[in-house]
C-alpha cells in the first residue's frame, strides 16, 4: 500500500531495522557476489518491456497469417490474444512486486506457490523453448541478412552473429540492457515510421496518389476460408489463424518477470514496464497488423514466398506502393529485430537454468555467478544449444530444427495456463493467510477472473495447436507430432518429478505456502524507502494516482 508519504509499503510488512539490516548485508557480501545484482535501470525496464522479443513474428510471419485468415481475422485474433496476454500479465506483475526475487523467474513461483514439480516442469519447459529460440533468430539472420546477396555462407553469419550473443551475455547486465534500450529504439522509430507511412498510404500519400482506404478489406475480402468453404471454412480460417498468431506474443509477459530479478526496485519499476508492456500491445502488435491490412492484399503470391524479408507484409505493400530503397532499409531493422530477440532469449534461458539451479532441481554449478552477478556457467551451458543453427545446411536437418521449434508453441500455452494457475493458488494463499488486497503493490480489477479465462483459452489451444491434420487429405504424421508432443512430455515430466520425490506433496498445502519477505530483498526494500523518500511530492502524488489507476 502507500502510505502518508507516498511510499510504497507492504501492510503488516515486517518492520525494517537498518540495523538488522546492515548485519544482513555484512553476512551476505559473499553471497551478492554469487548472486545476479540489480543493475536493470528504470530506463532498461521501459526499452525491454517496448521490444525484448518483437523480432521476426511480428515483422515477417504476420504475412502468412494474413495470407491464411485475410485482415478480419488476423486483426481480430492479435485484439484477443493481446487482452488474454495482458490479463497474465497482471497476474504476474501483482506476485512480482509483493514478492520479487532476486535471479528469478515464473517457474520460482511456480515451486512457491503449486508444488516443487510444477517449477521442476516450468523450468524445463522455459530453458528448453529459449534454448531452441536461439538457433532458430540465428537462422532468421542469415535467411535476412542473403536479402543482399553476399557472397558470404550461412554458416558463417550463425557463427558470427552467434558468437556476439555469448559475448554479450557473459558481461554484466547492464550491457544487456543498455544493448536492449537502442535495439529496441530502432524497432520503435521503425514501427513508428510505417504506421505513419500506412496512414499516408490509407489517404492515398503514396508516389502514385493511389488513395488505398480499406480496398483490401474488400478486395480480396475481409475474410478467407481454409480447407472447407463457406462459413465451416471461415470457422476453420479463423481458428487456424488465430492459433498461428500466438507466436509473437510466447512469453513475452514472462520477461517481465525475469528481468524483475535484475531491476532496481522493482516495487516501483516493474508496475513502470508492464504500463509500457500495455502500450507495446497496442501499438508494436495490434497498430501494424492494422497497418498491414491497410497496405498489403492477403492474396499477394510474396506473402507465402519465403522467410526473408521479401515476404515481410510490410515490404510487400511498400513494393506495390511504388516506394523504392525502403525495403532495404525494412530488412536492415527485421535483422537488428532477429539479432536482438536472439539475444533476449539467451537471457531468458541461462536466468531460467540459474533459477533452476536456486531452486536445486539443475547442478549447483550453474548457480554461481560472476563478481558483476552473471551466471556465467549457465551462460556457457545455454551456449551450447548455438550450433544447432547449422542443421539449416542440410534440407532435412532443417526439418529437424523446425520440428523442435513446433514444440515452443505447445510450450507457450502450457507455461500460460500455469501462470494462471500459479497466480490463483497465490490469491487463495493471501486470502487464507489473511493477508488483504490493500497489502499489495499491484492490484488489478481483472483477477482473478482473467486468469479463470486464460486457463480455459488456453488448455483448449494446446489441443488446436495442429488441428488442420485430422481433416481429410491433409493428415501429416510429422506436424501431428511435433504439434502435440509437447502436451505428454511436459506433463510427464511433472509426473515423473513427483514420483520421484514422493516425499514432497503434489501440491503444496495452501497455509503452508511462504509469503514472507526474505532478508535479502527486507533490504532492496530499505534502499528503495530511502530512494522514494527523495522523490519530490509532485513525484509522490504521480506514483499514487499511478498506483490506484
Amino acid at each position: 500500500m502507500t502510505n502518508s508519504s507516498g511510499d510504497v509499503y507492504e501492510k503488516n510488512s515486517p518492520s525494517i531495522d537498518h540495523a538488522h539490516i546492515e548485519s544482513i548485508e555484512a553476512g551476505n557480501n559473499q553471497h551478492l557476489r554469487q548472486g545476479t545484482q540489480r543493475r536493470l535501470t528504470a530506463r532498461h525496464a521501459i526499452f525491454i518491456a517496448w521490444g525484448g522479443t518483437v523480432g521476426t513474428g511480428l515483422f515477417v510471419t504476420t504475412g502468412k497469417g494474413l495470407s491464411r485468415g485475410g485482415p478480419a481475422f488476423l486483426v481480430g485474433s492479435y485484439i484477443i490474444i493481446s487482452l488474454l496476454v495482458y490479463s497474465i500479465l497482471t497476474a504476474i506483475v501483482e506476485m512480482a512486486t509483493f514478492l520479487p526475487v532476486r535471479g528469478g523467474s515464473m517457474s520460482h513461483y511456480g515451486t512457491q506457490f503449486v508444488s516443487r514439480s510444477c517449477g521442476f516442469m516450468m523450468s524445463t519447459l522455459y530453458i528448453y523453448s529459449f534454448a531452441i529460440l536461439i538457433p532458430f533468430e540465428l537462422v532468421a539472420c542469415a535467411i535476412i541478412i542473403d536479402f543482399w546477396r553476399l557472397p558470404v555462407p550461412s554458416a558463417a553469419w550463425i557463427t558470427i552473429f552467434g558468437v556476439s550473443l555469448i559475448l554479450l551475455n557473459a558481461l554484466p547486465v547492464r550491457w544487456y540492457g543498455d544493448a536492449e534500450s537502442v535495439f529496441t529504439g530502432v524497432k520503435i522509430c521503425t514501427i513508428f515510421g510505417l504506421l505513419i507511412l500506412a496512414i499516408v498510404l490509407l489517404f492515398g500519400g503514396g508516389p502514385g496518389h493511389d488513395r488505398l482506404g480499406f480496398r483490401y478489406w474488400k478486395h480480396p475480402g475481409a475474410t478467407k476460408t481454409v480447407i472447407l468453404d463457406g462459413h465451416v471454412g471461415r470457422l476453420v480460417a479463423a481458428v487456424a489463424t488465430f492459433v498461428g498468431s500466438v507466436l509473437p506474443f510466447t512469453f513475452t509477459p514472462e520477461m517481465i518477470v525475469a528481468t524483475a530479478g535484475e531491476i532496481q526496485s522493482p516495487r516501483r519499476n516493474v508496475p513502470k514496464a508492464a504500463r509500457h508492456f500495455t502500450w507495446r500491445l497496442i501499438v508494436a502488435f495490434i497498430g501494424s497488423v492494422m497497418g498491414i491490412s491497410i497496405i498489403c492484399p492477403s492474396d499477394a503470391e510474396a506473402l507465402t514466398a519465403g522467410s526473408d524479408a521479401g515476404s515481410s507484409p510490410w515490404v510487400v505493400g511498400i513494393r506495390m506502393a511504388g516506394i523504392s530503397g525502403l525495403d532495404n532499409v525494412i530488412n536492415a531493422v527485421i535483422l537488428v529485430a532477429a539479432w536482438s530477440t536472439g539475444n533476449a532469449f539467451f537471457y531468458l534461458a541461462s536466468r531460467a537454468l540459474h533459477t533452476m539451479a536456486l531452486e536445486g532441481s539443475a547442478p549447483a554449478i550453474f548457480k554461481r555467478c560472476t563478481a558483476k552477478g552473471v551466471p556465467i556457467y549457465a551462460v556457457g551451458a545455454i551456449s551450447l544449444v548455438l550450433p544447432l543453427g547449422y542443421l539449416t545446411i542440410s534440407t532435412s536437418a532443417l526439418d529437424v530444427l523446425y520440428w523442435l521449434l513446433n514444440l515452443v508453441n505447445t510450450g507457450g500455452y502450457i507455461s500460460w495456463v500455469c501462470c494462471g494457475v500459479t497466480y490463483l493458488r497465490f490469491r487463495r494463499a493471501c486470502e487464507v493467510q489473511g493477508i488483504p488486497d490493500s497489502q499489495l503493490t499491484q492490484r488489478s480489477w481483472m483477477q482473478p477472473y482473467a486468469s479463470y479465462v486464460t486457463i480455459i483459452v488456453f488448455s483448449i489451444l494446446c489441443f488446436l495447436n495442429a488441428f488442420t491434420v485430422f481433416f481429410p487429405g491433409h493428415w501429416s504424421l510429422g506436424n501431428f507430432i511435433s504439434g502435440y508432443i509437447g502436451l505428454p512430455v511436459f506433463i510427464g515430466i511433472y509426473a515423473i518429478h513427483c514420483f520421484a520425490h514422493k516425499s514432497e506433496p503434489w501440491v503444496v498445502p495452501i497455509n503452508e505456502i511462504n509469503l514472507q519477505i526474505s532478508d535479502e530483498e527486507l533490504s532492496d526494500m530499505t534502499l528503495e524507502h530511502e530512494a522514494v523518500s527523495e522523490l519530490s511530492t509532485w513525484q509522490r502524488l504521480s506514483n499514487i494516482v499511478r498506483k490506484r489507476a
